[in-house]
């Protein structure tokens, strides 16, 4: 079995040595083995939760989603279809993000083509951020 340390672990997910140690401290990566010198020796198990992991966070999973979703891997007492509703809920919260991104780009380039339009010494996007709505 390949035994990984964290630095590898760190390069063959593109993790930083500082997440990995905070997933192992919120229980979301299983604890590694230690060595004689009390190094972290990770294996391949951990190497694939760790890319599942990523792979959630890639997607913008919360860290409490990624807990039940990896629970839902392991778990024999819930159907593994459970992850259908919290990827179902995720899609919701990620449409009304773009749904709020849109607007946000239309305020941002009607503030900006004013801009164009103005004299060179007044700043319109400056005094369009002092208007209040």
């Amino acid at each position: 079995m390949k035994i990984y340390t964290i630095g590898q672990l760190s390069k063959l997910t593109n993790c930083k040595v500082s997440t990995i140690r905070y997933y192992e401290t919120i229980d979301l990566l299983l604890p590694a083995n230690r060595s004689l010198g009390n190094q972290r020796r990770y294996n391949h198990e951990h190497l694939e939760r760790l890319r599942f992991i990523r792979h959630c966070r890639d997607l913008g999973f919360n860290i409490d989603e990624i807990k039940q979703l990896t629970h839902l891997q392991t778990c024999v007492k819930h159907s593994p279809h459970e992850a259908h509703s919290i990827a179902q809920q995720h899609l919701v919260d990620v449409r009304k993000k773009i749904k709020q991104l849109q607007a946000l780009e239309q305020e941002l380039a009607i503030m900006v083509s004013c801009c164009r339009q103005g004299d060179p010494v007044h700043c319109e996007v400056l005094s369009a951020l002092n208007d209040t709505v």
